[in-house]
């Protein structure tokens, strides 16, 4: 009693305005905070983003780690399920297990197969049998309450096996085993061996014997198209694909129909998404000439980025490309092979478009009268007006949608964005939406070398894929803070698209390593993200930069770049035989098309990157388990002798083991353990691309 009257004094004061006492100004009442738990809490749930403002996101076949935190008062276990409601309605439970002991986290990974919108919530429970059988093996050995004991997991099988919820069999596992439990006739340790009945433990599997049962509140997870997740990317300019240059020196455009005879061969090399940088007319105002200079001759064509001319707009080809019919042709052939087709959405224009005529108040005019062109500094696109999206919001809102729909129509599904991050946020939250609402098989890839929080945010939106900035990340050091990033910390809303390259970024690293750099960067992109891309040329070892600038000289945003393909193959001087490689290893090793899997793994030299990515038989869909082991040094001007040291466990081996493992690239079979010495040539084969073949007996060698 005393120590209610001492809280009562301490804290009474506090006790009374909560309730909304009478004696305070109505104002001054503070009322009841309400309730955000239940009897066992379940916090902290993921997938989910910002406090659920936005749905998470996975694409169909994706792997998703579903968890969260939940706990309860004393030392009474508990249990956790995921409850998960499909696009259809459908409901499948699926027990959750602690990520770690004392962490009172809880997981499951759920393999989600269709598109649509799936919701899930958690349901923790007191596990009375649970906490009953642990109590018992530490009291009955002891002496302790015998009796007592086995009367009381006696009654809570016996309950269990009234259940009708329950099925037949399961009652009569359940009561089988209240039998035993009860029988005195029978041994302590029998009795007790009766919870340890593999057909107990599949009746409580999904129907444990449970109490205070609370449920999380409900979230939701977009379940997107494959495309949305996985692909292999490549870019060509269809102007450069058949043009031709004269004796005079003019040029000839490539055209659909000459570009679409390179579509066999990008198909060839594995590749699945054709991204084409945009088709439509070039203005001449303030056109740009070679890399990127203001003298302009007759034959230049001009940056594809400078859009509009008197020829039309953003829902128009250009005249030198061919017709809508030629396009649809295009289309068709791409299809034929296997490719999808993705186009550019830039949002800007030349000062040539139409829209500078009839919608001058979609621009910025400055003080002196002229129309502010895009800029960043030290970089100035005199070719290109930006949009002002705050001048008439919903007149531009609607000429992005008409647009977008217009090509739809036509049959394209996948855009590539053009610098989103220089448009406001809600712009593309709302565009996205409407888009997807009507054809949920779009998808939007976010150009969008920005800051992380802005980029991240872009795909939170609802762009479904994003460039990164994994073409600046070439060190061990960086490439494994990166790496681990994109498989944990955003994984749930921003799907990285690896591209090694493209017309603006030729990096340091491709300008003076030589081809092992491009090897190295091909396979760290096609093997760590279900995503990657290349912009043509690459294959070619194409590595000259412009005078201080990070992009090839001779830049094909600003002129024709014909290529001979079949000329370099044959001199042995194209990386296409690799990257064809490497495809088909994506292809067949679902792994591979999984992004939340990756792991870092050490190594003794700082430039020897180590990951691995697994999938369980489970979830693989070919009765076998899958892993790759990824090993690339990474200085590509060395040769470098280390040991790697590899967790096993994290691709479905037991501490200990050794195992054979095949390399993908050379043929050649080790057989391995935890600690493996390895030696990479760069100037030979740089990177090991190891499957792991399974458990073998002996030692482990190099």
């Amino acid at each position: 009693m005393r120590s209610a009257i001492d809280f009562f004094s301490r804290y009474g004061h506090v006790v009374a305005k909560t309730a909304g006492s009478k004696d305070l100004p109505q104002a001054q009442r503070v009322a009841p905070a309400p309730m955000r738990v239940g009897r066992i809490p379940v916090l902290d749930l993921s997938p989910q983003l910002n406090d659920n403002m936005w749905p998470a996101r996975a694409f169909a076949g994706e792997v998703v780690p579903f968890g969260a935190t939940a706990f309860r008062e004393g030392h009474d276990l508990i249990g956790v399920s995921l409850y998960l409601v499909a696009p259809d309605g459908t409901e499948t439970v699926h027990p959750m297990t602690l990520a770690a002991p004392g962490t009172d986290r809880w997981k499951v990974d759920v393999l989600l197969p269709t598109q649509g919108r799936w919701t899930y919530r958690l349901r923790a429970y007191s596990d009375d049998l649970a906490t009953w059988a642990h109590n018992a093996e530490i009291k009955i050995p002891a002496g302790i309450d015998v009796d007592l004991m086995f009367l009381i997991g006696e009654e809570l099988l016996t309950s269990a096996a009234r259940d009708t919820s329950r099925t037949a069999p399961e009652r009569r596992v359940l009561q089988a085993a209240a039998t035993t439990v009860a029988d005195t006739a029978k041994p302590i340790a029998l009795r007790l061996g009766a919870l340890e009945s593999d057909k107990l433990r599949a009746a409580l599997h999904a129907h444990p014997i449970a109490s205070l049962e609370s449920f999380s509140s409900e979230r939701t997870v977009i379940v997107e198209r494959t495309r949305a997740g996985v692909g292999s990317w490549y870019e060509f300019f269809p102007r450069s694909e058949g043009a031709k240059r004269a004796a005079d020196g003019s040029w000839t455009s490539g055209t659909f129909r000459t570009a679409a005879k390179r579509l066999p061969q990008v198909a060839a090399m594995g590749f699945d998404v054709l991204y084409l940088p945009p088709i439509h007319p070039i203005g001449a105002a303030f056109r740009k000439g070679p890399n990127n200079s203001l003298t302009v001759g007759p034959q230049d064509p001009g940056s594809p980025w400078a859009i509009g001319s008197a020829d039309g707009g953003h829902d128009a080809i250009h005249p030198d490309l061919g017709t809508m019919a030629d396009f649809s042709y295009f289309l068709g052939r791409a299809r034929k092979v296997g490719l999808d087709v993705a186009l550019d959405f830039a949002l800007q224009a030349s000062p040539d478009h139409p829209w500078v005529t009839e919608h001058p108040e979609w621009f910025t005019t400055l003080p002196d009268g002229t129309i502010a062109y895009a800029e960043n500094p030290p970089k100035k696109y005199q070719d290109i007006y930006p949009i002002n999206f705050d001048n008439d919001p919903a007149g531009i809102r609607a000429e992005a949608l008409r647009i977008l729909r217009h090509w739809i129509a036509l049959g394209v599904t996948i855009f590539r964005v053009d610098n989103p991050h220089t448009k406001p946020l809600d712009f593309w939250e709302w565009l996205i939406h409407e888009v997807n609402a009507e054809h949920p098989d779009v998808v939007f890839l976010a150009e969008a070398f920005t800051r992380p929080a802005l980029m991240q945010a872009l795909g939170k939106v609802g762009f479904q894929q994003s460039y990164t900035y994994f073409t600046w990340r070439n060190t061990k050091k960086e490439l494994e803070e990166f790496l681990h990033g994109l498989a944990t910390a955003t994984a749930d809303f921003l799907r990285p698209n690896l591209f090694v390259n493209t017309p603006d970024i030729l990096t340091e690293y491709l300008q003076f390593g030589g081809p092992a750099a491009f090897k190295i960067r091909a396979a760290l992109a096609a093997m760590a993200a279900p995503t990657w891309g290349m912009y043509a040329g690459f294959e070619l070892l194409e590595n000259v930069a412009r005078m201080g600038a990070e992009e090839n000289i001779d830049n094909e945003k600003y002129e024709y770049r014909p290529r001979d393909w079949a000329g370099a193959e044959a001199l042995g001087a194209s990386l296409a035989p690799y990257i064809t490689r490497l495809n088909r290893i994506r292809s067949e090793h679902p792994a591979l098309r999984q992004l939340r899997n990756l792991d870092i793994h050490a190594s003794d030299d700082d430039s020897i990157l180590v990951f691995s990515k697994y999938l369980s038989a489970e979830f693989t869909g070919t009765g076998a388990d899958d892993a790759i082991i990824v090993v690339a040094n990474v200085d590509p001007h060395s040769v470098r002798e280390t040991t790697v040291h590899l967790d096993v466990t994290r691709f479905g081996l037991e501490p200990g083991a050794t195992y054979d493992v095949n390399d993908l690239i050379t043929g050649a079979t080790y057989t391995w353990s935890a600690d493996n010495f390895v030696r990479l040539d760069a100037f030979t084969e740089p990177v090991h691309i190891l499957r792991v073949l399974g458990r073998k007996p002996g030692k482990a060698r190099a």
